[in-house]
């Protein structure tokens, strides 16, 4: 198991579940102040089975780690990105993670915004997954620019 502060630095001071800075000087009993998880999400094994490993320790704060308890969490999209029938993020990328492959995530209206939410994704995901390197890519279409996650085979 790592230390509070080694798991902080390693994930920039941000809560892995709503993604916003986490003030290391807080009690750890303040519900802003950090917190570890045991984020069994994403979490790649040879036997193709999840495999929890000191690796799989997030950051969190108080708050959002007690909101969440034992269920899977959902990572929303931001408000400020402009999508179309935006996938689960967790959830496609949870596929993604077992085998490997392409998945499209979202539509959007102009190419900047693909841009910027593909670059918001794939930050995200490689923050919480570090040992999978997702990608993410841009195809236009029928007027609109679809955004496609891609991760590496196993």
């Amino acid at each position: 198991m790592g230390s509070l502060d080694e798991i902080g630095e390693r994930d920039g001071w941000r809560c892995w579940v709503c993604d916003l800075v986490v003030d290391p000087h807080l009690s750890v009993n303040d519900g802003l102040g950090p917190s570890l998880d045991r984020c069994e999400v994403l979490v790649r094994a040879t036997s193709g089975r999840k495999k929890p490993s000191n690796g799989d320790e997030r950051l969190a704060h108080r708050s959002c780690n007690t909101k969440k308890g034992a269920v899977k969490p959902v990572i929303a999209w931001p408000e400020h990105l402009i999508l179309f029938d935006p996938a689960p993020i967790i959830q496609s990328a949870e596929r993604l993670a077992a085998k490997g492959g392409r998945e499209m995530v979202a539509r959007c209206a102009s190419k900047a915004d693909a841009t910027e939410a593909g670059h918001w994704l794939a930050d995200r995901l490689n923050r919480l997954a570090p040992g999978i390197a997702f990608t993410t890519h841009i195809d236009q279409g029928g007027g609109q620019f679809l955004l496609t996650l891609l991760a590496p085979r196993p």
